[in-house]
């Protein structure tokens, strides 16, 4: 049903043209109490509350409100987009910051005196004891969510899909998710550094390498907060261009914006978070994984569902797509007969090699013309450095190109200049019709020193040396 919903979606709109820039940033806030007599930080699990006022008294209100509000997976969480998406003219650049004010004023002013709403990439104290307010103990029971022995499922938002997520995770994958993270070492540390874990049953010490970090929750990852920004092209052609361009720069920009460097109340040797999300949401079987023979699974698959782009999209792409895809078959021929090239017939095909992680009863039947719930259910839980996204159905929005790597600042400032900059590199890229594509595997090895201690000083990236002499997709 995905899959036909797709193909009614893409023959309605591929030949859209026309759409203007139109785009819009994402900021993830957490909420915390500062306790100034016991000299505590803790984050408060009232995300639920604080949504409802605040769309009680935006958008619920007035359609056209500044700002929008939507749950986000920590129940110490929120999330805030500009009221409506911003267009390309230079003023409106200039307004990205107030706007982010306006959000963060507005939040703020519905909370208790003493708590506040901060832009933090990672809560240093997540998953310590007495974290969160009111203190909660984990569980690490089967019946829990995620059965975590650090975080309380108390800490994840109530929303059912949340929680779905969670253990349906956990359950795929036959056992926890595994998160473990090098421990920065100075002259205080042990060596090894190795923990013992009171309630364990024995899956933590298997788990848990020595000299790191080790997490076992989904919320250590999904816990975290980030900065995307989301923008419409004016074609398909030129989406598919801007998502290829824009894959390059991940690594780069993430390390510029890391702001990671604490898990767990421990110093790490890392700066970014991507790592420990895609390791917090790794619902792939040993079979998968490679540890095992092929039995009951029908793949082998290299990467977490949260993870690096593994397809360039654009004819110009195809030449540098140098590590093995794996798709499914079926849909992939299902595509190609209904007419999709093969570039994104690969990576819709590639998408739906996940299984859905939920499903609610009442989405189950739908009228695949004019609904698109059962193929944006794989999109959105195939959370990538970049996302692809088709319109929704029976809408006047265009093709859309979503950039996901970025760490949040502690600033509002800083975050509107990591925003602004990523749409005017669009609009360079586009002006000037630059081609900064480098081998698909050379992206991937730039993701893993963006993460390392200090990587914008010291990492070594690849990057194309002539962005001139390109091809000219669009």
């Amino acid at each position: 049903h995905g899959i036909l919903q797709f193909l009614n979606i893409y023959n309605k709109v591929k030949e859209r043209q026309k759409d203007v820039l139109k785009w819009g940033d994402e900021v993830e806030y957490m909420l915390m109490e500062m306790d100034d007599q016991h000299e505590k930080v803790r984050l408060v699990l009232n995300g639920k509350e604080v949504l409802e006022i605040l769309q009680e008294k935006g958008e619920k209100i007035d359609p056209n409100h500044p700002t929008l509000w939507r749950p986000e997976y920590g129940s110490y969480m929120i999330g805030g987009t500009p009221g409506q998406p911003y267009g390309g003219t230079m003023s409106e650049f200039n307004t990205v910051e107030d706007n982010m004010g306006k959000r963060r004023r507005e939040a703020s002013s519905v909370l208790e005196p003493n708590q506040t709403l901060l832009t933090v990439t990672s809560f240093p104290r997540l998953g310590c004891p007495g974290f969160t307010l009111p203190e909660h103990k984990p569980t690490p029971v089967e019946k829990g969510v995620s059965k975590s022995l650090f975080f309380p499922d108390e800490a994840i938002n109530r929303h059912p899909r949340f929680s779905t997520l969670t253990r349906n995770i956990r359950h795929r994958r036959g056992e926890k998710v595994v998160i473990n993270v090098p421990i920065f070492k100075d002259k205080n540390t042990p060596s090894p550094f190795v923990e013992t874990f009171a309630e364990d049953d024995g899956e933590a010490a298997r788990g848990a390498l020595p000299d790191h970090i080790y997490m076992d929750a989904m919320g250590f990852g999904m816990g975290n907060c980030c900065l995307q920004v989301t923008f419409q092209a004016c074609s398909v052609r030129e989406a598919r261009y801007l998502y290829d361009q824009l894959a390059v720069f991940c690594p780069i920009v993430m390390a510029l914006s890391a702001a990671s460097p604490f898990y767990r109340g421990f110093v790490s040797d890392i700066d970014c978070r991507w790592g420990v999300i895609s390791a917090s949401v790794d619902d792939r079987t040993r079979e998968e994984r490679g540890l095992e023979p092929l039995k009951n699974n029908k793949f082998r698959i290299n990467k977490s569902r949260y993870d690096s782009i593994d397809s360039y999209l654009s004819c110009c792409g195809e030449k540098y797509n140098d590590i093995e895809l794996t798709i499914d078959e079926e849909i992939n021929t299902q595509l190609l007969d209904a007419g999709i090239d093969k570039l994104l017939a690969q990576h819709i095909a590639h998408l739906f090699i996940r299984d859905p992680l939920s499903l609610f009863q009442e989405k189950i039947h739908q009228d695949d013309e004019n609904e698109s719930d059962h193929f944006e259910n794989l999109q959105s839980t195939n959370w990538q450095t970049m996302r692809f996204k088709p319109p929704p159905p029976n809408s006047d929005i265009g093709w859309r190109v979503e950039f996901r790597p970025m760490e949040v600042q502690l600033t509002d400032f800083e975050n509107s200049a990591y925003v602004v900059f990523i749409v005017l590199l669009t609009r360079v890229i586009l002006s000037y019709k630059l081609d900064f594509l480098i081998p698909l595997s050379k992206v991937d090895e730039n993701m893993k020193v963006a993460q390392k201690r200090n990587a914008v000083q010291e990492g070594m990236f690849y990057f194309r040396e002539d962005v001139f002499k390109g091809c000219n997709p669009v």
